[in-house]
Parts: structure tokens; sequence; C-alpha cells
């Protein structure tokens, strides 16, 4: 009989629950990546027309080039990977900036992100008679850019503090939506092709568009998940953060450069999308915790979830015309955040 000593015992007895904790996540996030992959096969098989899975299969692997294959190849599995993308870079984003400015009410747009984007796509449009989508893309990417830098500076560059962030962002925010609402009132021109892009859409992806977003998006991505140890120790407070080691200037440009990738991406791509960015951290954080390392890996999958899922609703309600991504976003996010506050006490960061 072997014999275990009492401090032995109590070692292992208190190492248990961790990692059933950590078991418990990893289950939950394999879980999500089928949850994702079923959403995803949704995406292509349904729209206007539906088509059975077996032939989603053969356009997909033995294309032939007949109508079927066409739709599948060129027009859903486009929509598709540019909503995965696009899901992950907003809730990655959102997750991020939360962490950042601990502040749960957080997302791109508190930081005058989706201002930047909109003032760059509507000055192209006005000022250089830009018209096609792969044209707003850069120009909404140097927009969310260029107001990353200028937040970043209002806010005190290296004594920036989540407050100061977040005041410097609403103000740029507000600068920035008065100028594109005098834009859009002398030039009915720009009213007409921002009202498009505004609203939040991905019926207009193509594969031109995934491959311009997505180096932006999977570099914007490896850098927020690296983040993750980092925002832990900001969200105990910048004395608490000092104290464990962590370089705060360091930490906050980081956030700010990948916040900027992914958020400038996904906006150029298919416009300022509601909700995904603030509503999938808090309900990830009814999952994991507070802990930044599993919350990123989580709104990552969970993100696309409800984009994609949102993109299918929108073409089901309306079939066989469709609802923009974007309008089904606010709809679905909007009563459940308001679900979220009353129900629950905000999540504190």
């Amino acid at each position: 009989m072997t014999l275990v000593s009492p401090a032995k015992a109590g070692t292992e007895t208190a190492s248990a629950p961790p990692r059933r904790r950590t078991a418990g996540r990893a289950t939950g996030l394999v879980a999500s990546l089928g949850v994702l992959l079923a959403i995803a096969a949704a995406s292509i098989a349904i729209g206007a027309k539906p088509i059975p899975l077996d032939q989603v299969w053969h356009g997909l692997f033995h294309y032939t080039g007949s109508d079927t294959d066409v739709v599948i190849r060129d027009v859903r599995l486009p929509r598709t990977i540019l909503g995965l993308l696009v899901g992950v870079g907003l809730g990655l984003a959102g997750a991020v900036i939360q962490a950042l400015t601990r502040n749960p009410l957080a997302d791109p747009g508190l930081l005058g992100l989706n201002a930047g984007a909109s003032a760059a796509v509507v000055s192209a449009i006005s000022f250089l008679g830009v018209t096609s989508l792969t044209g707003y893309v850069w120009f909404a990417f140097l927009g969310t850019a260029v107001v990353s830098v200028l937040v970043y500076a209002l806010g005190g560059s290296r004594s920036a503090t989540p407050v100061r962030l977040a005041l410097a962002g609403t103000a740029v925010y507000a600068a920035l939506y008065g100028y594109v609402n005098a834009v859009q009132l002398l030039d009915s021109a720009a009213l007409d092709k921002m009202r498009f892009w505004t609203v939040g859409s991905l019926a207009s992806a193509n594969m031109t568009v995934v491959r311009q977003v997505t180096p932006f998006l999977l570099i914007g991505a490896v850098l927020a998940l690296a983040l993750g140890r980092s925002l832990n120790a900001v969200a105990l407070g910048d004395d608490t953060a000092r104290a464990l080691g962590t370089n705060l200037n360091r930490t906050r440009a980081l956030s700010m450069a990948a916040v900027t990738l992914l958020c400038g991406a996904a906006t150029a791509a298919c416009g300022p999308i509601a909700f995904v960015g603030l509503i999938v951290p808090h309900l990830v954080r009814a999952i994991t915790g507070p802990d930044m390392r599993w919350i990123l890996p989580y709104a990552a999958v969970l993100s696309p979830v409800l984009l994609l899922g949102s993109d299918v609703l929108g073409r089901l309600v309306t079939r066989p015309a469709e609802l923009q991504v974007g309008i089904v976003t606010t709809f679905i996010g909007g009563p459940l955040f308001i679900y979220l506050v009353r129900r629950r006490r905000m999540a504190q960061l």
C-alpha cells in the first residue's frame, strides 16, 4: 500500500479543478469549431436557390462549370470565406478593445475606427471618384489606420490610459461622423454609393477582396492572440500590471496595432457591422471566465458563427431577396445585449 503525504494529497486536490476547467474550455472550443463548420456549410448551401450538400461538395471539389458550380465557387464560397475572416477580425478586435480600455461596453466604434473608415470611403467617393468595392477597401483601411494613430496620440501616446483613449476615440468619432454626414448631404452621388456600404453587407464579396484583406486579418489575429497574457495583467490595473513586469506602453501600442489591422480590414471589406465585437466577448466570458488567453480564441470562433448565422438568416427571411447582415446583427445583438445587461451583472474587466 502506497502512502501519500497530506501535503501531496492537498496539492493534487487543489490542482484538479484547474485541470478540469482547462479540459472543459478546450472541449467547448472544439465544439464551437464544429458549430462554425456547420454554419459555414449552411452559408454555402442556403440562399435564393437552396443547394443540396452533395451538389455543394461537387461544386467545391469537382468543378465542372455548371450553373450550380458557378454559384457555389464564385458567389457563395467567397462570401462565406469573407464572413469567416470578418467575424474573426471583429470578435478579436472587440475583445482586445474591451480589455485594453477595461470597458465592457467598448467596441471598435468606441475608438472612432469605424468613423475613420467611413470618412475615408466617403472622401474617396466624393472627391476621387472611386466606385468599386476593391477601391473602397484601401481607403477604408487607410482611414482606420490614421484614426488609430490619431486617437493614440490624443490619448497621451506613451502615457495613454484607458479613459484617455476612450475619450479621444469618442471625440474623433463625433467629428468624423459630422464630416461624413456633411459630405453626403452635399453630394447625392456619394450618399447613394455609401448607403449600401454603411449598412454592412457580405453580398458583394469576391475573391479579390478576400485576397486583399486576408494578410491584414491574419497578422492582426496572430498579434491579438499573442497579447492574451499581457492583457490579463492590464485588466488588474496599471500598478499591478507594472509590478508583474508588463510593459504597459508596449502592450497598448501593440493592442492598438492589432485592433487597427483587424477592424480596419473587416470594416473595409464589408462596412461597419454592429454588435459582433461587442456582444460576443460578453457571451464568451460566461463560458471561459476573465482569462484573455481563452476569451480571444473563443471570440475568434464564435464571432464568425454569429456573423455567418446572421447572413444566412437574412437570406431566409426575405427570400428570394435578402436582408443585409449588418441589419440582422443589429436586430439580434440589440435585444440580446439588453437582456445581458438587465439579467446579469455587467462583467468586470
